[in-house]
């Protein structure tokens, strides 16, 4: 018997049969990723702060419960990867394991649709479970590689199975924001967000069928247990001598410290993205729409990624000169076209509104600002230190006087007021020069301040149809509100808005597919001539720094950008690698796995992938803290891609791979 006989290599298949299994095991991803688009990503963590922690003290105290949240998943999915994964290994039970944790999730997931407003620790419990599920199952479904694929095949499964992945992922999501826009309410409260939750949780469960049919269970690296001896004692006794046997395994632990700092990297681009881009003052729907982008786009370049490495494939000199076109020009293309363009073409930040003799212009006014102007009985109110983290001093206008009015003439198009709510609140009606503002219904606009429990410093957006001299005026309602029976208003300041970006999100698309077309026109005519003997040199360990070297570009652009343009364009960069670049890591590390452990090293795998998302968030914080901005903390995380591939080049994986094969040969001997 030889250590071939626990990979897909060692199996008398038929080619199809073989290829039904991989596409089996590509389907989950399929599948799963729609949780960590739509329940981790978009859709749940502005859903848990609006609504179901909407009762909590102020929108900080939802994120820091949600934070909270995360954290306590990760932490559970961290300490029980190693161990599940290693009693896979001494069990045949990987895909057990992995119906129930992917049960786990599912159900959890499923469980989100009753949580309405104020459920926050409803939603908590289940995301936690939700995610824990996630997790765990993808240490099984990960361990299952090196049994589903062959040696030569692992790369180009691995990253067709993120493909898969986001294909999958973004598809639902798309249709996941259809429903939410299209719902009526009128069913139950949120009904589009709420059923988008149960969609995710039946498209996850359809999709792990085939899995479950179609892959069959991997051999146990034990043949059975001795006297006295029960699963977990043998799990943690292998774990132990697995991390004394660390100068054996000398390599793969050098991948896995490599891995654990970039990946903490791409993690942190892919966390952040969405909320550097609102910081810029990009729109939400062009985020989104960013977003999807680099789901779908991700498809082929996940694809290609995979087939770099692939000796033998003829078509590698065209694909790596197609990255680097993208490398070089899509910087290039984007750079230039900011300043190229009008700024409503381009998304470039428009010129600043300014004060004039009658108004003022962009900033954040007081209550008391000589801009704002009260009619009626107004008192001067402060929020008492006992009710918040520190003292303040800031003052606040309250009044419960029906009728009493406050008014704000200034230049510009969007106001954002800041006001407290709590079991007293009133409501206000809102005038925009004299007239009733009405909402997209036609329906006049109200303020409503009442909330079951005290909130500080909310803040609600108002808007006027185009730019120029306005009044913003609250005038509190004659009778209570019905809710509480309460007038009272208490009110901070306002601000200004700067001028909304605005592009042209089809000339944008026009220019990315123009870019791509003269790139395979290019990577045709001159890849081969070019690139020949580079793309022969490619091995995985090689491709994953060319991921790592776009990623460093990444963020360098990501330090200057400042237009919408911009922002398009390096999604695009971050989807050429974002797939690439953790899939290539996991077949890599799946070849220096030995076989007959695989659940146990990609249990300690899930333990850096989830311990991964530490460094870079702390980092990023750090320098947003010092700079008061989010640009240099963007710059910041260079320095991990730059360490991470540093270490990356010091792995021998020739060397790991002899070793990996060696246990192998080992196990099977005991074993028989």
């Amino acid at each position: 018997m030889t250590t071939a006989a626990l990979s897909a290599a060692s199996a008398p298949l038929d080619e199809r049969t073989y290829r039904r299994r991989i596409w089996a095991w590509t389907m989950y991803d399929w599948g799963n990723s729609a949780f960590a688009t739509t329940i981790l990503a978009a859709v749940l963590p502005a859903y848990y702060s609006n609504v179901a922690g909407a009762t909590l003290p102020s929108e900080a105290t939802a994120t820091a419960y949600w934070s909270v949240g995360l954290s306590i998943s990760l932490l559970i999915g961290a300490l029980l990867s190693p161990i599940l994964g290693t009693i896979s290994d001494i069990r045949r039970n990987k895909k057990p394991l992995l119906s129930i944790f992917a049960g786990l999730g599912i159900v959890a997931t499923g469980l989100l649709v009753l949580v309405s407003t104020g459920d926050w620790l409803l939603a908590s419990v289940l995301f936690v479970l939700g995610r824990v599920g996630f997790t765990a199952a993808n240490v099984f479904y990960d361990s299952l590689l090196p049994h589903v694929a062959r040696e030569e095949d692992q790369d180009e499964v691995s990253t067709r199975g993120y493909a898969m992945g986001y294909l999958g992922g973004g598809l639902l999501l798309a249709i996941n924001i259809a429903m939410i826009q299209l719902i009526p309410d009128s069913w139950f409260d949120y009904a589009g967000i709420r059923l988008s939750f149960l969609s995710v949780a039946l498209w996850w469960a359809v999709f792990t069928i085939p899995l479950l049919r179609a892959v069959p269970e991997p051999p146990a690296a034990t043949a059975r247990l001795k006297p006295g001896e029960t699963v977990i004692g043998v799990s943690f006794r292998r774990l132990t001598t697995t991390f004394r046997q660390v100068q054996q395994y000398s390599e793969l632990f050098k991948l896995l410290v490599a891995f654990f700092i970039y990946n903490d990297g791409i993690g942190t681009i892919i966390g952040v993205a969405v909320i550097y881009g609102a910081e810029l003052g990009f729109g939400t729907t062009e985020l989104l729409l960013a977003l999807l982008l680099v789901q779908f786009v991700g498809i082929p370049f996940s694809l290609i990624f995979g087939r770099l490495p692939r000796v033998g494939e003829r078509r590698r000199p065209q694909f790596l000169a197609f990255i680097l076109f993208n490398l070089v020009v899509l910087p290039l293309v984007g750079i230039i076209a900011r300043p190229a363009l009008p700024v409503d073409l381009s998304g470039a930040p428009p010129a600043p509104y300014a004060a004039t003799e009658t108004a003022v212009g962009q900033g954040q006014y007081a209550w008391d600002a000589p801009a704002i102007t009260r009619e009626g009985a107004w008192e001067t109110a402060a929020i008492p230190a006992a009710d918040i983290d520190a003292a303040t001093d800031v003052p606040y206008a309250v009044t419960t006087e029906p009728g009493a009015s406050y008014t704000l003439t200034f230049n510009g198009q969007d106001v954002v007021l800041t006001y407290n709510t709590g079991p007293d609140g009133g409501r206000a009606d809102v005038l925009l020069d004299g007239a009733p503002l009405l909402d997209k219904a036609g329906e006049p606009v109200v303020l409503d301040t009442y909330q079951a429990t005290v909130r500080y410093n909310v803040s609600k957006k108002f808007s006027a149809p185009e730019p120029g001299e306005h009044t913003l005026t609250l005038v509190n309602r004659a009778e209570a509100n019905p809710a509480s029976s309460g007038t009272r208003l208490t009110l901070v300041g306002v601000e200004v808005l700067p001028p909304a970006r605005r592009s042209n999100l089809g000339l944008i698309i026009g220019l990315l597919l123009g870019v791509q077309v003269v790139g395979i026109v290019f990577a045709a005519l001159l890849g081969r001539p070019l690139f020949t003997r580079l793309a022969e040199a490619l091995d995985t360990k090689r491709s994953v720094l060319l991921a790592l070297l776009i990623y460093s570009v990444i963020a360098i652009w990501g330090f200057v950008l400042d237009s919408t343009i911009e922002y398009w364009f390096l999604a695009w960069m971050v989807a050429i690698v974002q797939g690439g670049s953790q899939a290539l890591s996991r077949s890599l590390y799946a070849s220096m796995s030995p076989a007959a452990k695989s659940g146990e090293f990609f249990g300690l795998y899930g333990v850096m992938e989830k311990f991964s998302a530490i460094i870079g968030p702390l980092l990023f914080a750090a320098a947003v803290a010092i700079f008061d901005s989010s640009r240099p903390a963007i710059l910041s995380l260079i320095a991990l891609f730059i360490i991470g591939g540093f270490l990356l080049t010091r792995v021998n994986v020739e060397e790991g791979r002899r070793v990996a094969q060696a246990e192998d040969a080992a196990v099977l001997g005991a074993a028989s």
